[in-house]
């Protein structure tokens, strides 16, 4: 199961006969599997992994740190399943550490994102403070590098 995760984590694209002949298993195995995972929500989609910059209009990317006032009996789960139905919200994270909950949005300018956050998300009323954080840039994601040029040849860098 886990090395057929694996393969629709690097490509998933590939179809069940490719899995297959990779695996040594039988495409039939290995429509089983697959079933099976999405079936059990282990498997919730298949999403392209996007090179934002470039697109002609690069969105604007922010990671907002919230600190959170669990509610009695529902922890957590509460004030995440509020944040994550908002529009602008492309993941929620619980954490550990110095804040609670990650949030990561997606915006058309950074005044968008400044706006979401002042006037609908820091508004909630279990979100106690907010630190947002502007990706500048983006090198890998999901386990992918996003512009392979850009990799300079670690043998070639002072350290």
């Amino acid at each position: 199961m886990e090395d057929v995760l694996k393969l629709l984590t690097q490509n998933a694209r590939l179809s069940h006969q490719e899995i297959a002949v990779l695996l040594g298993k039988t495409e039939l195995e290995v429509d089983k599997i697959i079933e099976k995972l999405e079936q059990d929500g282990i498997i919730k989609g298949y999403q392209a992994i996007i090179n934002y910059e470039k697109l002609p209009q690069v969105p604007v990317l922010a990671l907002i740190e919230c600190k959170v006032m669990p509610k009695a009996e529902h922890g957590f789960q509460e004030i995440a399943d509020r944040v994550m139905l908002l529009e602008e919200v492309e993941s929620v994270y619980l954490m550990a550490g110095n804040y609670d909950l990650a949030v990561f949005v997606k915006g058309s300018t950074m005044q968008q994102v400044a706006n979401f956050v002042a006037k609908r998300l820091s508004t909630l009323d279990s979100i106690l403070s907010t630190s947002t954080r502007f990706v500048l840039q983006r090198y890998k994601q999901n386990g992918v590098i996003l512009d392979e040029k850009d990799i300079r040849d670690p043998r070639n860098m002072v350290l």
